[in-house]
């Protein structure tokens, strides 16, 4: 996962990707085949990219957690599935501080566990964002498609067995990074990567970045959301088109996020196994593009509250309400706001929308 510094380490979202040919020496003066301005450019890009999504996704993750414990005597399922989707972006981003600080010093000055726990984080906070997205996708389908003969199943139980599950999906697959990780090099300079000792661990973590990090949820949230749009332009709601544009924009943001990440690290891949060209531009230029689309990528999990939990009005009001005791100068809502009546109301709507 970031192995750009263990970038993705498949958690990214993802897998480990050891990118410390280019992190972990100087090459001065600049040979032939350098990576030496590759190299300058990450130490100040990726700390300055991490810091930011590190600093915005924690704030709104942060609120999201805040807002569903603060109210957990009225928790729905949808409402867990958002708590867990929060809780697994903030344990992915509180990897980078990590990272931005290796990428920065070009060394791994924290052991050997704490090297094989963050990627396993790293790994485990990906798939596991994932998975949850992909849940509420399923649990929307249903919904609105089956909405009579499902409701009954749609329990706290049923919602605390559903993130278990996931949590523990998500580990496994995020243990390879566990086992496979590890510091190289002296006290000097050390590495944190991903040293896989075959070839079925690497195809095994192409495997699930690119299928399961990505394939398989971009599948179910086409087809899912391919035939809840019909169905929600043919309702005579006032608020139909805003539904509809909030779907595609859940759809459109994961794949243009992710697409050209995943891209770029199955290239690389193919390159590593010489299947593509090696030359000096085409390796660099390929580095330097993971490295930009992989930060891009991260940023995937800043928009996760916007896109998941801000747009609805009944947690909007609640988020500025706890807003309000903490930050003066926003304005709380009344009381009023947050009556079992109205809420009933948001409730009619959210259904019909």
């Amino acid at each position: 996962m970031t192995d750009a510094v263990i970038l993705y380490n498949e958690t990214t979202a993802n897998t480990t990707y050891d990118y410390s040919d280019y992190y972990g020496s100087d090459d001065y003066p600049p040979s032939p085949c350098s990576n030496f301005e590759l190299k300058e450019f990450g130490s100040v890009f990726l700390p300055t990219l991490y810091s930011l999504v590190f600093i915005v996704g924690f704030l709104g993750n942060g609120l999201v957690v805040c807002v569903v414990v603060k109210h957990r005597n009225s928790t729905t399922l949808t409402d867990i599935c958002l708590f867990n989707l929060a809780l697994s972006d903030l344990v992915f981003l509180l990897t980078l501080p990590f990272y931005a600080h290796y990428s920065r010093v070009s060394h791994w000055p924290f052991g050997d566990f704490i090297c094989r726990f963050i990627s396993t984080c790293h790994h485990a906070g990906y798939f596991s964002s994932v998975f949850f997205m992909v849940a509420m996708t399923l649990d929307r389908y249903v919904v609105i498609m089956h909405s009579h003969r499902v409701a009954v199943y749609r329990t706290l139980r049923a919602g605390v067995v559903l993130s278990t599950s996931i949590w523990l999906l998500s580990l496994c697959v995020s243990l390879p990074a566990f086992i496979f990780t590890k510091v190289t090099g002296d006290d000097n300079l050390s590495n944190c990567t991903n040293n896989m000792e075959n070839n079925a661990w690497e195809v095994y973590n192409i495997f699930a970045t690119n299928i399961l990090g990505l394939v398989i949820p971009l599948l179910v949230m086409v087809v899912c959301y391919s035939r809840i749009i019909p169905t929600l332009v043919k309702m005579k709601s006032a608020r139909r088109h805003r539904a509809v544009k909030l779907i595609i924009s859940l759809v459109a943001v994961f794949f243009f996020l992710w697409v050209p990440f995943n891209i770029c690290h199955f290239l690389y891949f193919l390159q590593s196994k010489e299947i593509l060209p090696n030359g000096c531009n085409f390796r660099n230029n390929l580095k330097l593009s993971i490295v930009v689309t992989e930060t891009l990528a991260y940023t995937h999990c800043c928009l996760n509250p916007i896109i998941y939990a801000f747009v609805g009005q009944k947690f909007m009001n609640r988020a500025l309400q706890l807003l309000g005791k903490w930050v003066p100068g926003i304005r709380s809502p009344s009381s009023r706001d947050f009556s079992d009546s109205t809420f009933r109301k948001s409730s009619v709507m959210s259904r019909s929308s």
